[in-house]
C-alpha cells in the first residue's frame, strides 16, 4: 500500500477568493464604487447573482441592464480590478491558517496548483501579499478560459500544468460554482467552510471549518482511497 501510495504524483489545487484570502467584501466595494460611477443602481438582489462571475461578465452583466458611454467593458474591467488590488494591498484579508496548512501540504510532497475566476493579474498580489509565492507550482486564471467555473476548464488546465491526473488532484473548494467546476474536471472536493453554513456541501468528499484544525493525517485521508 505505502509503496503504491507514493508512486503517483498527487497534487492539491486551491480556489482563491474566499479559500487564501476572504475578498468578497472587496469584490463587492469595488463593484459598487466602480458602477455606481457609471449610473449603475447596484442593488443587492442583483449583486447577489453575480458573484460567481468572472469580472468581464460582471461587467457585461451591468453592462447589459444599466448602459453607460463613452467608456469600454475592458476599461470598466481595468478599473474594478485596480481597484480590487489596491484593497487587497491594504487590507487584512488573509484567510486564518491559510500559510502553515499549505506548508504542511508541501512538507507532505503533493504538487500545489490555483485555480481561479479572478484576473490573471490579481493571482501574483495575493500570494506575495500572503509570502505563498514560492509554495506554487501552477497557478491559472480563467482569463485565459473560453469559460469561468462552474465550467471544468480551469481546473483541468491547472491538472495539466502540474502533470497530475485530475483524478489524483483534490480542489479546496469555499463556493457550491467552485466545487462543480472540480468535480466535473472529475476531481475529489474539499469543502472549506470558513464557519459559513449556507453552502451547499452536497457533492464535497471531505469538510474544513478551519485549516488551523487540519492535521497531516486528515491530508492524507484525501488520498487514501486514490489508487
Amino acid at each position: 500500500m505505502g509503496d503504491n501510495f507514493n508512486s503517483v504524483q498527487k497534487a492539491v489545487i486551491f480556489d482563491m477568493d474566499g479559500v487564501l484570502i476572504d475578498s468578497e467584501h472587496l469584490w463587492q466595494k469595488a463593484e459598487f464604487e466602480v458602477f455606481s460611477s457609471l449610473g449603475v443602481t447596484v442593488t443587492e438582489d442583483l449583486a447577489a447573482i453575480t458573484k460567481a462571475m468572472t469580472t468581464k461578465e460582471v461587467t457585461e452583466f451591468w453592462k447589459s441592464r444599466f448602459s453607460w458611454e463613452d467608456i469600454s467593458l475592458e476599461q470598466v474591467e481595468e478599473l474594478v480590478i485596480s481597484r480590487v488590488i489596491e484593497l487587497i494591498k491594504n487590507d487584512n484579508c488573509e484567510i486564518k491558517g491559510i500559510r502553515n496548512f499549505i506548508k504542511k501540504i508541501k512538507d507532505q510532497g503533493y504538487k500545489i496548483g490555483l485555480a481561479t475566476n479572478s484576473p490573471d493579474k490579481i493571482i501574483p498580489v495575493v500570494l506575495e501579499k500572503l509570502k505563498l509565492t514560492q509554495y506554487f507550482d501552477a497557478i491559472s486564471s480563467s482569463d485565459f478560459e473560453t469559460n469561468g467555473k462552474p465550467h471544468p476548464s480551469v481546473y483541468l488546465t491547472t491538472c495539466a500544468k502540474l502533470d497530475v491526473n485530475p483524478m489524483h488532484c483534490v480542489a479546496v473548494e469555499d463556493s457550491y460554482s467552485g466545487m462543480l467546476a472540480a468535480k466535473r474536471a472529475g476531481m475529489r472536493i474539499v469543502a472549506f467552510t470558513n464557519g459559513n453554513n449556507d453552502t451547499d456541501l452536497s457533492i464535497a468528499e471531505f469538510v474544513i471549518q478551519n485549516f488551523e484544525q487540519v492535521d497531516s493525517t486528515e491530508i492524507s485521508s484525501w488520498y487514501s482511497s486514490l489508487s
